[in-house]
């Protein structure tokens, strides 16, 4: 999904925005619309990329509202929550987990967005390896994993909520056997394993403040009785692409991801989902959030929320954030739902963005 340090070598970064004039600033509660605001976003893949995918929702955003509207892509989360904490920029789309942070350092946002993907709220990290041995069964090609009430079960890769590897949207919905320039992608393959499995293992992690590319995996292995940081060797990588990367070419022998990130490199890779097996998953995670400055006033907020589900319902709006975040739709978030999220940090002792 959907926004993941949704995170590393955490420095903070100061956005580039212009300085709010006098006629500009606003008091909290006074209901005025600043004459312009910031967007603050963190890269799931290339920042440069990034950049370029933002601007078409920053155009939709100034017309719809009548106010400029400038995006800007920081390094990391960090950067994001000193960002939104300073006051530097209104808006910040972050990962769970740094939104959780966020708002407990500094107590001055609230969430209003929250991404739904192919109808679901939440979403799951995935545990990755190049190593078939470690499997129970043989890895089965064309299926992934979900969760159910009794467990993680193998399921056909078109029931999977996640879009997989070498699963596209054809005229009559989901379809296996997509096909890009560099070939035909390769269906993603899954099995069973059972972390025991990870131990001693060269381990890569997205970064410390992703919520699945390293916090709830890291709590699946306090629980499993294997330490984090001293029972494997941990590598960050920096993003979710650059962990499968990492498992694809054996620089690591496990990697951890959202579900699915083998898709982000199926047009050069394309015998991914060959190579990078999924063997287990995470419990449920809230799907990512876009947070607000408390300064903004509700009609604003409002009509934010209501401009970014307009330009979903359209398109050429989803085909932009599925590339950049593989939202399908949103809705409006409840900070409880949250929760979840506060309590893995607590478990692992985590009260700030990593560094």
């Amino acid at each position: 999904m959907k926004f993941r340090t949704l995170l590393i070598t955490l420095l903070a970064i100061v956005l580039v925005a212009s300085a709010c004039s006098d006629d500009n600033q606003r008091t909290a509660g006074d209901g005025t619309w600043p004459e312009k605001i910031t967007f603050g976003f963190v890269p799931s893949t290339e920042q440069e990329q990034l950049q370029d995918n933002i601007q078409p929702i920053m155009d939709v955003l100034t017309e719809a509202l009548g106010i400029e509207v400038e995006g800007v892509v920081t390094t990391d989360y960090t950067g994001l929550v000193t960002a939104m904490g300073t006051g530097t920029a209104d808006l910040g789309a972050f990962n769970t987990f740094g939104y959780v942070l966020a708002q407990k350092e500094f107590g001055n946002m609230e969430v209003l967005i929250q991404a739904v993907r192919y109808g679901s709220a939440t979403y799951h990290g995935q545990w990755m390896t190049n190593d078939p041995s470690i499997c129970k069964a043989p890895p089965v090609s064309g299926t992934a994993l979900e969760n159910s009430a009794t467990g993680a079960v193998q399921v056909g890769a078109l029931d999977a909520v996640a879009l997989q590897v070498g699963v596209y949207f054809g005229d009559s919905g989901k379809a296996q056997g997509e096909v890009v320039d560099a070939g035909d992608v390769s269906p993603g393959t899954s099995c069973m394993a059972d972390l025991s499995k990870v131990k001693g293992k060269r381990v890569a992690f997205t970064s410390e403040s992703s919520t699945s590319g390293y916090v709830f995996p890291a709590l699946q292995l306090e629980q499993a009785g294997i330490d984090p940081l001293n029972d494997i060797i941990p590598i960050f990588t920096g993003g979710h692409d650059a962990a499968v990367v990492a498992v694809y070419n054996g620089d690591a022998d496990i990697g951890v991801s959202y579900d699915d990130a083998r898709r982000t490199l199926r047009k050069e890779k394309v015998d991914v989902g060959d190579k990078v097996i999924v063997f287990n998953i995470t419990s449920e995670i809230p799907n990512d959030v876009v947070a607000a400055s408390a300064l903004l006033p509700d009609s604003l907020q409002t009509a934010i929320y209501e401009a970014i589900d307009a330009y979903l319902e359209t398109e050429v709006g989803e085909a932009v954030f599925d590339e950049m975040y593989g939202w399908t739709s949103i809705r409006r978030a409840v900070d409880s739902d949250f929760d979840v999220v506060r309590e893995a940090a607590e478990t692992l002792g985590i009260t700030e963005p990593l560094g």
